[in-house]
């Protein structure tokens, strides 16, 4: 008996230290299914609401509420009273009528108006489509862009942070596609990169390492982009929206980071930060800054080295899209989509050049993480994203590593031989 259970140990650990479980068809299968699942998980939460609320009293889409009631507020020439969180729940509830929902911030920069006039042109339920439809197909237009493969866009539809942000009607469909298709053209295009970047400030808690990395590697012209799109882009919003939006805008930034981030108002299995883990292991604030700031400094040094170096592209922009993840205290398991990027370029790599062992193995535990992440989370205090993430990073660092010793140790082996 011993030697049975010696030998399925061994199999199932030669099966993750070489991927070779991992088959094409498994991964077309195991897609499928799991769109399956979820598309019947949709159709179910959508024919149970009451209108456009849920069994559990929360709006179809959660999130997008506050994105479509800033969109009404501004429409009505008040977008300063989004950044108030009495007035914006108010038109959250006039938004149904006058119902009783959960309160869901606005904390955008003013630039990101613009999003929420367009969506909130139309009614709640054409709104929220056109929003997760255009932003979806940007997505997989951008991951069929990085990984030029047949089963691509299986893959990244079926990718559990895509049913994570549908259900909250939520922007990681966007996020993925600024960062995804910026990296994308950074070498052909590094203008339109830097434009993407630019653009990217809409969520600025993920742009923390990306200056790290650009300024590593040199790439002036996409950071000049970058810039002039971020200025071009408080311009406009200056112009149409006045100045007393931006400061209504700065004065709520207490309320998000003290209610929201610090008292963990999201809660704190949904939220994949090493900030959240130490606050939900009892850590107290200051600590938790601490804690997030110096795995911050870890990262944006090892970026600084992995972008200056001459490792391949796909490796640094691997490590920046899941660094950027890292490094900002605030991000959510739908932000996960972001994931995928990281996931990709990874692929990418090592389908030209082959795996190294477990790398396989990682890919596919990083692409199931999101659907597990918050339920682990909350029953077990185990913070499950986060430890993917850093597992991504670690390893993209650890190819890059090897990859750069591979020359050197050839050559020394012709020169005994």
């Amino acid at each position: 008996m011993t030697h049975i259970w010696q030998g399925i140990w061994h199999g199932i650990w030669h099966g993750l230290r070489s991927g070779d479980w991992l088959t094409p068809a498994r991964m077309r299968g195991y897609s499928l299914i799991l769109l399956g699942i979820c598309a019947l998980a949709i159709a179910g939460w959508i024919a149970l609401s009451d209108g456009l609320i849920d069994r559990n009293g929360k709006p179809v889409g959660t999130d997008f509420s506050n994105v479509y009631a800033a969109g009404r507020l501004t429409w009505q020439g008040h977008p300063a009273e989004a950044y108030q969180p009495a007035l914006q729940h108010a038109a959250e509830k006039a938004v149904f009528g006058g119902r009783e929902v959960p309160f869901y911030g606005w904390h955008y920069p003013p630039f990101f108006f613009a999003v929420a006039v367009l969506v909130s042109a139309v009614p709640y339920g054409w709104g929220l489509a056109i929003w997760l439809a255009a932003s979806f197909a940007a997505y997989l237009a951008v991951m069929r862009a990085i990984l030029p493969r047949a089963e691509t866009l299986l893959v990244a539809a079926a990718f559990p942070a895509v049913f994570v942000n549908v259900g909250h009607g939520q922007n990681g469909f966007l996020t993925a596609a600024l960062l995804g298709g910026a990296l994308h053209w950074l070498d052909r295009r590094p203008w339109l990169a830097g434009v993407l970047i630019g653009a990217l400030a809409y969520k600025p808690q993920f742009g923390v390492l990306i200056p790290v990395a650009l300024l590593a590697g040199a790439r002036w012209n996409t950071i000049g982009a970058a810039a002039a799109t971020v200025a071009a882009l408080v311009a406009v919003s200056f112009a149409t929206l006045g100045g007393g939006v931006w400061q209504a805008f700065l004065d709520s930034m207490n309320f998000t980071q003290v209610v929201v981030l610090e008292q963990g108002g999201t809660g704190w299995e949904k939220i994949q930060s090493i900030f959240s883990a130490a606050r939900m292991w009892g850590a107290g604030v200051q600590s938790a800054y601490a804690i997030q700031i110096a795995l911050a400094l870890a990262l944006a040094a090892a970026l600084a080295w992995l972008w200056q170096s001459d490792a391949a592209f796909e490796l640094k922009a691997s490590a920046l899209a899941s660094g950027s993840l890292l490094a900002t205290p605030y991000v959510l398991d739908y932000d996960l989509v972001v994931l995928a990027v990281a996931i990709a370029f990874f692929a990418r790599h090592g389908l030209n050049r082959g795996f190294h062992p477990y790398e396989i193995s990682l890919l596919a535990a990083a692409w199931m993480a999101p659907l597990l992440s918050r339920g682990v989370a909350g029953a077990t205090g185990l913070p499950l994203g986060l430890a993917v993430l850093l597992l991504t990073f670690v390893f993209t660092l650890r190819r890059a590593v090897r990859d750069r010793q591979a020359p050197a140790l050839k050559a020394h082996r012709a020169s005994v031989i």
